[in-house]
C-alpha cells in the first residue's frame, strides 16, 4: 500500500527534510552558530580557524539529533568540551561563558529568525502522501528532534494529517534518547498503538535511518534530498526515494 510492504499499517515521519524544507534552514543556522563560536575559540586559543562544514559536519554530527547532542558531538569532533549549562542559558552568551545549552539556544534563536523571515515550505509530494495515507486508513505520527515541531505543523497546515507527535519537547520531558537511538521512533509507535514491525519510518538523516534499523521497524524509507542515497542505505534505509511522490507513483 502506497509503495510500502503489505504488513505496514502505520507511518512515522521525520519533519525537517522529509515533510518540510527546513533541513536547509537548520543547516544554515548551525553553520552560523558554530562558525561564530569557532572564530571566538580560535582567537582565544591562538589556534587556526576551521569552519563548520555544512555538508559533512552537518550530516555526520547534528542532522536529526536533539540540539544538545548535536552541539556535544560536533564540538567533540574538534576536541572541544563545554559545560552543560541549563535550559535557560541566554543565546547571546559571551565566549568565556559559553555552554552546551547556551550554544544550542543561540542556534534555535537563529533558526526561528530565519523561519519568521522566510516562512516554511512544504514538499508537495509529502503533503500528497500524507493525504493519501489518511484516506487509506494508515496511522500517522511525526517523530522529530525539533522543539518547534508543533508550530511548524500548524503554520504549514500539516497538523490535520498527523494523529500523534513525538518531538524535542517530548524527548526532554520524558527523558527519551534521541536519534540514532531508536527510542523516539519506538515512542511514536507506542503512541499509535502499533507494533514497530508493522510500522514504516520516513527519514532523510543518517542518524534517523540508523534509528529505524535499530528499532526493528517494518520498513525504513530514506528520503534523499542531498544526494546521499548510498549513505542512507548503508545506515539502514530499506528503500530510498528522492520524494514521497515517488512512492505514490510506484503504487499506482
Amino acid at each position: 500500500m502506497l509503495g510500502l510492504p503489505d504488513h505496514v499499517t502505520a507511518l512515522l515521519f521525520d519533519l525537517d527534510g522529509v515533510l518540510t524544507d527546513t533541513a536547509a534552514v537548520h543547516d544554515r543556522a548551525w553553520t552560523a552558530t558554530f562558525d561564530a563560536f569557532l572564530r571566538a575559540h580560535a582567537e582565544h586559543t591562538g589556534q587556526e580557524f576551521h569552519a563548520f562544514d555544512p555538508e559533512d559536519d552537518y550530516a555526520t554530527f547534528v542532522d536529526g539529533k536533539p540540539r544538545a547532542d548535536g552541539v556535544r558531538d560536533f564540538l567533540a569532533s574538534r576536541g572541544i568540551t563545554l559545560p552543560e549549562g541549563s535550559a535557560d542559558d541566554p543565546a547571546d552568551q559571551a565566549y568565556e561563558d559559553t555552554t552546551v545549552a547556551g550554544l544550542g539556544n543561540r542556534k534555535n534563536a537563529d533558526l526561528l529568525r530565519r523561519i519568521d523571515a522566510d516562512g516554511v515550505d512544504v514538499y508537495e509530494g509529502s503533503r500528497r502522501y500524507l493525504q493519501a495515507a489518511r484516506e487509506a486508513g494508515l496511522r500517522r505520527a511525526v517523530v522529530s528532534s525539533s522543539a518547534n515541531t508543533r508550530q511548524v505543523l500548524e503554520v504549514t497546515g500539516l497538523a490535520e494529517f498527523v494523529e500523534e507527535r513525538v518531538d524535542g519537547v517530548t524527548l526532554a520531558e520524558q527523558h527519551i534518547a534521541g536519534k540514532p537511538a531508536p527510542d523516539s521512533y519506538l515512542a511514536g509507535a507506542r503512541a499509535l498503538g502499533v507494533d514497530p514491525a508493522h510500522t514504516a519510518v520516513f527519514e532523510d538523516a543518517l542518524s534517523g535511518v540508523a534509528a529505524g534499523r535499530a528499532g526493528g521497524f517494518g520498513a525504513v524509507v530514506g528520503v534523499d534530498r542531498r544526494g546521499r542515497a548510498d549513505a542512507l542505505r548503508e545506515h539502514g534505509a530499506t528503500v530510498v526515494v528522492a520524494d514521497l511522490a515517488d512512492l505514490l507513483e510506484a503504487a499506482s
